[in-house]
C-alpha cells in the first residue's frame, strides 16, 4: 500500500471513506500517533484519490452522479487469482490433491510423503529415509507433504489462511516473495516434523504459521508498508498453536497434529519477517 496524507487524530472521514468506495478507490485508513494514516491500494488511482480528497476538504459534493456499472463474467472471478497467482496455484494445487487422494487413496500419500513409503515383501509397511529419497532424485518430497490434507476442515482452514495472508504478500510485495516463504517455510516446518521420527504427516498449516509471523511482523516493525493482521487473530492463532501441543487437543478430537511443523514454519517466518522489516526500515 501507498502512504497518501496524515488526518487529523478527530478527523471525521467517514463521508470520505464511502466515497472512496463508491469510486471504486481501493484504501485503507490505520491509527497512528500522528494521526489517521490514509492508503492507497493501487498507485494508479492516486491523482482520483487527491481530487476527491481535495473536494472533502473544501465541502463539495463526493459521490458519483451515477452508480457506476456492475460488472459480471468469468474475469471478475479471475480477477483476484491473477493478482495472487502463487497463492492461487498452492490453493488449487491442494484441492487438487485432496482429489486425488479420494480417488487414488494411499498411492498419493505414498507419492507425496517426506520419504518412500511401500508394502514389503512380508506385507508390512516399508519406510524408506529421506537421504534415499534425495540420493534417487525426488526431491519433491522435501515439500510435497505441505500438499497433503486429510480431511475436509483440515484443508479448508488451512486455504482460508494461506489465501488470507498470502494473498496480502503478493499485493504488497509480489508474487517472488510469496514464492519464497512459501518453499523456504514449507521445506523447513516438514523437515522439522520429520526430525522427530515422524514420515507421515501433511498441510499447509507450517506455511501459515510463517505467513503469519512474516505478515505480523511487517505490520508492527515497518508499518508504512501497508501489511495489517488483527491483533486479535495473531493472539487466537498462537493460542490454537499452544493448545494444539497438549494433551487435550486430542483428549477432545483433534488427532495428532504436526506441532513441530507449526513451530518450524513460525521460525521461518519470523526470521524472514524480521530481516524483510528491518530492510523496509532502513529504507522509509
Amino acid at each position: 500500500m501507498y502512504r497518501v496524507i496524515v488526518l487529523p487524530p478527530d478527523a471525521d472521514a467517514r463521508e470520505l471513506r464511502r466515497a472512496l468506495w463508491a469510486h471504486r478507490i481501493g484504501h485503507r485508513v490505520t491509527e497512528e500517533a500522528d494521526g489517521q494514516v490514509l492508503w492507497l491500494v493501487d498507485p494508479s488511482q492516486q491523482e482520483s484519490m487527491l481530487r476527491l480528497l481535495h473536494r472533502w476538504q473544501r465541502g463539495d459534493s463526493l459521490m458519483p452522479d451515477t452508480p457506476p456499472p456492475t460488472r459480471h463474467g468469468i474475469a471478475d472471478l479471475l480477477g483476484p487469482l491473477r493478482q495472487a497467482p502463487v497463492s492461487a496455484a498452492t490453493l488449487i494445487i491442494c484441492l487438487g490433491v485432496f482429489a486425488a487422494m479420494a480417488v487414488l487413496g494411499d498411492l498419493v500419500i505414498a507419492m507425496l510423503a517426506i520419504v518412500p513409503l511401500g508394502v514389503s515383501p512380508t506385507g508390512s509397511l516399508a519406510v524408506g529415509t529421506l537421504s534415499e529419497a534425495m540420493s534417487s532424485g525426488q526431491v519433491w518430497r522435501l515439500l510435497s507433504p505441505a500438499f497433503l490434507h486429510f480431511g475436509w476442515m483440515h484443508l479448508i482452514f488451512n486455504m482460508m489462511w494461506l489465501w488470507y495472508f498470502g494473498r496480502q504478500v503478493e499485493r504488497l510485495q509480489g508474487s517472488l516473495r510469496m514464492l519464497t516463504i512459501l518453499l523456504v517455510a514449507g521445506i523447513g516446518a516438514n523437515l522439522a516434523q520429520y526430525a522427530t521420527g515422524t514420515v507421515l504427516f501433511g498441510g499447509m498449516s507450517g506455511v501459515d504459521f510463517a505467513l503469519l509471523a512474516y505478515v505480523w511482523l511487517m505490520s508492527r516493525r515497518a508499518p508504512h508498508s501497508g501489511f495489517f493482521v488483527p491483533q486479535m487473530l495473531v493472539v487466537l492463532m498462537l493460542g490454537w498453536l499452544v493448545f494444539a501441543m497438549t494433551d487435550l487437543a486430542a483428549w477432545v478430537g483433534f488427532g495428532n497434529v504436526a506441532n513441530e511443523a507449526h513451530l518450524g514454519g513460525l521460525v521461518v517466518g519470523l526470521v524472514l519477517g524480521w530481516y524483510h522489516s528491518s530492510r523496509a526500515r532502513r529504507h522509509s
